[in-house]
């Protein structure tokens, strides 16, 4: 059964799994909710799903006019209330050699990952202030512990991290909470989409010499990552807590293999904790030689 209004909240990147899941948690809870899609039929999905607490927003993490556009409609409708909540999830995933993934590809998945929360929360800092709201900011086992072969993710995951604590610290005074969440394996169509992008990305026949084998051993264990993952509704769960706690920790590790895989990381050290992810991703050890 919902609860009374509770405030507003905008959810990013609420087309499928984790943002979904957060802003129907959301809406069951009695938030009002601005999940935020770029294609019609998931604002009708969601619409569909949720209560007439739901109202879909139109915003691209990544074009400065769709942030302003999306932030005047919803300042538009809170008024002088602001925000409760900021959800920043948006976040893409592609794969490859550092040394032969192009640079465009690591600058597009920084540019949704990472510089399209910075310019998110920027822009609606001022309606959370109002409320004295929570910001979330969703990383991921992956903002703590790299895999070979996805740096670009990695490398935006870690600097949300940063982001995160800095503001943290900046915005104190005004009562506001910044809080991460860090998921481990979860059941989300982002790994089937980066083991797809790693298809469509045309890498030069030295690099498939050089880095094949391991990269279909990669491809594989991106979709087992989907396949063991935990439903993207248990981090919904922990992040909607997060929100409605007058004071919630600053950071949460969600599923019991990204809790397991941290306090490995930090126990047996780096090299052994190579051999032990390369083993786990079964990743062939074999070097062809150089030219």
């Amino acid at each position: 059964m919902a609860r009374k209004e509770k405030g507003a909240v905008v959810v990013t990147g609420a087309s499928t799994g984790i943002g979904r899941a957060t802003a129907l948690r959301l809406d069951e809870l009695g938030y009002t909710v601005f999940p935020g899609v770029r294609k019609d039929k998931d604002a009708k999905s969601l619409s569909e799903a949720g209560t007439d607490r739901i109202t879909p927003i139109t915003l691209d993490v990544t074009k400065a006019r769709s942030i302003s556009a999306a932030r005047q409609k919803v300042q538009r409708a809170v008024g002088k209330d602001g925000l409760a909540g900021l959800v920043n999830n948006a976040g893409i995933a592609n794969a490859g050699p550092v040394e032969h993934l192009p640079v465009a590809e690591f600058e597009k998945v920084l540019d949704v990952n990472l510089t399209g929360q910075y310019a998110v929360t920027q822009e609606f800092l001022p309606l959370i202030r109002r409320a004295t709201g929570t910001i979330v900011f969703v990383t991921s086992i992956g903002g703590l512990v790299a895999s070979p072969f996805m740096s670009p993710y990695h490398a935006a995951k870690f600097g949300l991290e940063g982001v995160a604590d800095s503001l943290r610290r900046e915005v104190r005074p005004w009562g506001i909470k910044v809080v991460i969440v860090e998921p481990g394996s979860i059941a989300t169509p982002i790994w089937d989409k980066g083991a797809d992008a790693y298809d469509g990305i045309t890498f030069s026949l030295e690099s498939k010499r050089l880095y094949g084998k391991q990269m279909e051993a990669m491809k594989q264990a991106l979709v087992d990552t989907a396949d063991r993952g935990i439903e993207p509704a248990k981090v919904a769960k922990v992040i909607a807590r997060a929100i409605g706690k007058s004071r919630p920790k600053t950071r949460y590790l969600v599923g019991t293999d990204a809790k397991m895989m941290k306090r490995v990381s930090r126990t047996v050290g780096d090299r052994n904790f190579d051999k032990l992810m390369r083993r786990s991703m079964k990743l062939p050890d074999d070097a062809p030689k150089a030219k």
